[in-house]
């Protein structure tokens, strides 16, 4: 063996033994405490949670979101049914029938005939107050009644009507649309894409120059308020129409109060006055005349 490496061996043991070193007793392992009465309980009943059942969700009358769930059931039922032709009011017992939710609680129940139903926009009360129909946004029947209304949003310059709003209000629209075709016109809103309904007012209708409809279509007003119109139209030497809103009633006159009306004495005959002569008794006779 290496001389050298004997050496470090030596010199490493000698380190060793020179190194005090303290040695850990054990202790005494500790007797575990007897099991109590409420870990055996534990361990023979472990916690099972409670079932959740179907039928008992449906009943919970705490949750407001199940009795939204069945009142949104009752007005797409209630729409659905206007639109179909049918629009006799029904009792609440007859609505839930039809919407097949019998099985609802009590409270909920209660609920939707007392409060959600009476409060809803969609939905009207009969005036007794116990049977609801659904409440739409026009009240428009068939197509003159459509008519009707468009004509009076044209007559009046309320604009035209939203296409939803319609197919809402008029039971069987997509007929009634269809036949009355040609006397509706159809506009799709940019913002939001919707379809919009005006009535085609024919006597309106005219040729148009196309020189002018090139000045018209040349003319770029989009990021000009009615003020900068206005300003450059007077700059121009044009004056704007100025009387374009609604016009304010002018109060009528009160009429003065009646005055009470004098009494005017009765003038004297003065073109009698060369005939008549007075006498001593206050008697009036005429020239010529011998009283008798």
């Amino acid at each position: 063996m290496d001389p050298a490496l004997l050496r470090e061996r030596e010199a490493f043991k000698k380190r060793a033994m020179a190194t005090p070193t303290v040695e850990k007793k054990s202790k005494p392992d500790r007797p575990a405490p007897p099991p109590s009465s409420d870990d055996s309980k534990r361990k023979m009943r472990p916690p099972t949670a409670p079932k959740l059942d179907a039928t008992t969700y449906k009943t919970m009358s705490g949750s407001s979101q199940y009795r939204f769930g069945v009142l949104a059931k009752i007005v797409k039922f209630m729409r659905t049914r206007h639109q179909d032709g049918d629009d006799h009011p029904l009792t609440i017992d007859e609505i839930l029938d039809e919407t097949n939710q019998l099985d609802i609680g009590q409270s909920v129940k209660n609920w939707l005939a007392s409060e959600a139903l009476h409060n809803n926009p969609k939905v009207e009360a009969s005036p007794c107050g116990t049977k609801f129909s659904f409440k739409p946004v026009y009240k428009i029947k068939d197509g003159k009644t459509l008519m009707r209304l468009l004509k009076q949003h044209d007559l009046k310059g309320l604009g035209g009507i939203l296409l939803d709003d319609v197919q809402e209000s008029l039971p069987h629209c997509e007929k009634v649309l269809k036949n009355r075709a040609a006397e509706i016109l159809f506009i799709i809103r940019p913002i939001d894409k919707k379809k919009i309904l005006f009535y085609n007012d024919r006597t309106a209708n005219f040729s148009v120059d196309e020189e002018f409809q090139k000045l018209w279509r040349s003319a770029t007003v989009d990021a000009m308020d009615d003020a900068k119109i206005d300003e450059y139209l007077e700059k121009q030497g044009i004056r704007s129409m100025q009387d374009h809103g609604l016009k304010k009633p002018v109060p009528k006159r009160k009429k003065a109060a009646n005055k009470k009306r004098q009494f005017k004495k009765p003038r004297d005959n003065e073109h009698l006055a060369d005939v008549l002569e007075v006498y001593e008794d206050n008697t009036l006779t005429l020239k010529g005349v011998n009283p008798t």
